[in-house]
């Protein structure tokens, strides 16, 4: 069955994802997409002038990820408008919002506009598609970052969790030397059964003398000011966690090290694919829904 969208803002994956919801014979009404060229001429795309054209003959609104930047205005990068989070929540009064990384203040509005608000990057089958192209982009920043191969590389990787397992996996698999820091004895337990070398990520310190590089996955700070100094002076240091990122940044500065954020990888160097993974997941919620 086919389904009437508005897709309000959005990055690159948005765009791609328009095009594929109206590929499959979906109507998709846009707003704040208007410089994004490979929309125009699809007949089952109306690029509206106005928000309330895009949303009044729909019941899904798909925004963007992450859904705000300056807890403001929606993230609409491909529009010279200024899309507010308040103008459209109250436009969209009674219907459903599917967006990413969405704040509290917007769940609040929600609330005294009647509307459901689905977080799409809360949803565990998209987060864990999304570990491939971040473990890809981070291979990607990997190689061309640093002035040696990764075959023989001492890779130390901070965090177990659904990154760090792909990650290691596809690191190993180009013959780097990969050690797994984790807390847990179960996750511990797992680095050894997948075959890598473990370490507790509370014991480390002079040992980060060892590696080449180090890839930091875990969401609060880990190479603090202290453990940098230990840190040999040519190491690549890539920190994949959310802000405020989990490596001293200003102690990186000052050793001079060489420190790459990654952020938002999936979206960066695989719009296509990412994109393709949202639309599943979309058509996963929309299973749901009329379920009920």
């Amino acid at each position: 069955m086919n389904t009437n969208f508005a897709v309000i803002g959005g990055d690159l994956r948005i765009v791609k994802l328009a095009k594929m919801l109206a590929d499959d014979g979906n109507k998709v009404y846009t707003y704040g997409l208007e410089n994004a060229e490979e929309l125009k001429g699809n007949p089952n795309i109306i690029m509206t002038e106005k928000l309330t054209d895009a949303v009044k003959n729909v019941e899904i609104i798909v925004g963007p990820i992450p859904f705000s930047s300056n807890g403001k205005d929606i993230n609409s990068p491909f529009s010279d408008k200024k899309i507010s989070i308040r103008e459209l929540m109250h436009i969209i009064n009674a219907k459903i919002l599917i967006a990413g990384a969405i704040s509290p203040e917007v769940y609040d509005l929600a609330n005294d506009e009647y509307i459901e608000i689905i977080d799409i990057m809360k949803r565990e089958e998209l987060a864990v598609l999304n570990t491939i192209s971040t473990a890809e982009g981070t291979i990607e920043i990997i190689i061309a970052n640093t002035n040696k191969i990764i075959h023989g590389s001492k890779v130390l990787i901070l965090g177990f969790g659904r990154i760090g397992k792909v990650l290691a996996r596809k690191l190993a698999g180009l013959a780097a030397k990969v050690t797994c820091a984790a807390r847990k004895d179960e996750d511990l337990a797992w680095i050894k059964a997948y075959g890598h070398i473990g370490t507790n990520i509370n014991t480390i310190g002079e040992n980060l003398s060892e590696y080449d590089i180090i890839i930091n996955t875990v969401p609060h700070l880990i190479l603090t000011e202290e453990r940098i100094k230990y840190v040999k002076d040519d190491c690549l240091l890539v920190d994949l966690a959310s802000n405020p990122g989990g490596i001293d940044k200003k102690a990186a500065k000052d050793k001079n090290l060489k420190l790459i954020w990654a952020l938002a990888l999936p979206g960066k160097v695989a719009p296509v694919t990412t994109a393709e993974f949202i639309k599943d997941t979309v058509y996963n919620i929309l299973k749901e829904i009329y379920k009920k």
